[in-house]
């Protein structure tokens, strides 16, 4: 069949990466799977290779960009080699994630703090339940993905644009990881231009569990936006080469906070198989709330390798792989400063990752970790201290400019999977922090519940002492038993394990 005006390939494959959306955007294993089916040819490639661009072999692709080869081992793109159900006009997409944490901070309330991914400690919890997926018909194209579990919950509270104005934001979007849609024009390799709401490519791991090669991704990861609400422009002038603008609300948020938005933008480069490299840059958006005259700006760059591909994928080990991803940024005017002085408002973060496939790529076991320095905390999540969120605030971990934040982690990952559409795996993960922040015995939840007020201090007696002055907070509460404070500690120690299921 034809469509897109590109010959004798799926429609699957002619959404040129886009619409079989992760967070990097380059789930092309559909086209790749079409490939293999039509040619017994197996390629090999080796790191000698990793910059030569593919040659036009026998049944392979060499028009649809990123069609040429197989990525299903890169971390933040998804193994399925190709959809379990399609047609001309549409490609689902269904997603489960449950799991079973164990923090051995053990604490009382069962709040995990400062993760996108792991949030309660001794329970079986539901993270993601997601429905959806790709429309095309007539080179029209549209990209939907549901919402439900943990993530319709923890992802909106860190983002504050939806306190400027009326309508709720956040009630409004909560359910929706993806919703876009646009049109692809025949120019060179393809031309996508589509509006709405879409997952980012900061930080190299995808916003969905099942892409990533561990369930707790570090700092920088975490820390960087996984949705961006705007227009996204991808062009493809070789089957190589992507490049994106966007013009965004801002910095993940439904809203603008000010009176500028966000501008950036991706260049993905993938010259074989065996090589991704991945630029990713932000800018201009004034992305705080009462700082209107601060710009924010990033850059996340990100470089995958495999280095080893055993031709016979026995059961032994099968298949080597690293990513790293070093980031920066910062923030200045309005009294901020990039460089020096107390008011430094700065990020510098980076991540490193190996990955180990045996058993005919059966079992994988992945090792690594990162760290991240955040003067001014302007990306450190805010604990969830008695409901805090990113509107409200705490002034028990304040984001003020100079506030110190110095976090590293550390991960060890294994995981089973028996077929393409599941994965069973179990993590263990150390974090610490320079100051406290995670969640100890205690817990950070006041005595009685949430009192409704989290910008101001609790008391004893889990009553609201009305006032972010401490001082003031200590005469409010002084028949009410003192001043309640959180159990905030340095370190996190935890184990966890779950099933992950794409179709």
């Amino acid at each position: 069949m034809q469509a897109d005006g590109y010959p004798d390939v799926t429609v699957a494959a002619l959404e040129v990466a886009a619409s079989k959306s992760t967070r990097y955007d380059v789930a092309v294993n559909g086209a790749a799977a079409a490939v293999a089916a039509a040619s017994p040819v197996q390629i090999v490639p080796v790191v000698a290779e990793g910059l030569q661009a593919p040659p036009a072999t026998a049944g392979v692709d060499n028009v649809s960009p990123f069609a040429f080869g197989d990525f299903s081992w890169l971390n933040g793109s998804p193994r399925n080699h190709a959809p379990a159900f399609d047609t001309k006009f549409f490609t689902p997409d269904i997603r489960f994630d449950a799991h079973y944490m164990a923090d051995f901070n053990h604490p009382a309330d069962h709040t995990i703090v400062g993760s996108t991914e792991s949030f309660r400690s001794g329970e079986f919890q539901l993270e993601q339940v997601s429905f959806g997926g790709d429309f095309h018909w007539e080179n029209v194209r549209a990209r939907f993905l549901s919402m439900m579990g943990l993530f319709a919950t923890t992802t909106p509270r860190n983002d504050a644009s939806a306190s400027v104005g009326q309508w709720d934001l956040r009630g409004a979007y909560r359910y929706l990881s993806e919703a876009n849609a646009g049109y692809h024009f025949d120019v060179d390799h393809g031309l996508n231009i589509d509006a709405g709401i879409f997952v980012s490519y900061i930080g190299l791991f995808s916003y969905y569990n099942y892409d990533n090669w561990t369930y707790q991704p570090s700092y920088v990861s975490s820390n960087t936006p996984w949705f961006f609400n705007g227009l996204r422009i991808q062009y493809f002038p070789t089957n190589t080469l992507k490049i994106e603008p966007w013009i965004i609300n801002g910095w993940q948020s439904y809203g603008r906070f000010n009176s500028h938005l966000g501008f950036g933008g991706q260049i993905l480069w993938m010259p074989s198989e065996s090589l991704k490299l991945v630029f990713n840059n932000y800018g201009v958006g004034q992305d705080n709330l009462g700082l209107p005259n601060t710009t924010r700006m990033h850059t996340d760059d990100s470089i995958e390798v495999r280095y080893f591909n055993s031709a016979e994928n026995g059961k032994g080990l099968s298949k080597m792989a690293f990513s790293i991803t070093l980031d920066a940024g910062c923030q200045s005017g309005g009294g901020l400063h990039c460089t020096g002085g107390p008011n430094r408002s700065a990020f510098m973060g980076w991540m490193l990752y190996n990955r180990f496939w045996l058993d005919h790529d059966r079992y994988a076991v992945t090792v690594g970790g990162g760290a991240m320095t955040n003067p001014g905390r302007y990306l450190t999540l805010l604990p969830p201290i008695n409901g805090a969120d990113a509107v409200s605030g705490s002034p028990y971990f304040t984001e003020s400019p100079g506030d110190h934040a110095y976090q590293w982690d550390t991960t060890l990952n294994l995981q089973y999977m028996p077929k393409e559409w599941i994965t069973w795996w179990a993590e263990a993960g150390y974090r610490h922090s320079d100051v406290p922040y995670f969640a100890g015995t205690g817990g950070v939840t006041p005595p009685g519940g949430n009192n409704g007020a989290p910008q101001f201090y609790a008391c004893n007696s889990g009553g609201s002492a009305g006032t972010s002055d401490l001082t003031q907070a200590a005469s409010a509460c002084s028949s009410a038993g003192g001043v309640w404070f959180p159990d905030l500690v340095k370190q996190e120690f935890k184990l966890s394990a779950g099933v992950l299921v794409k179709f």
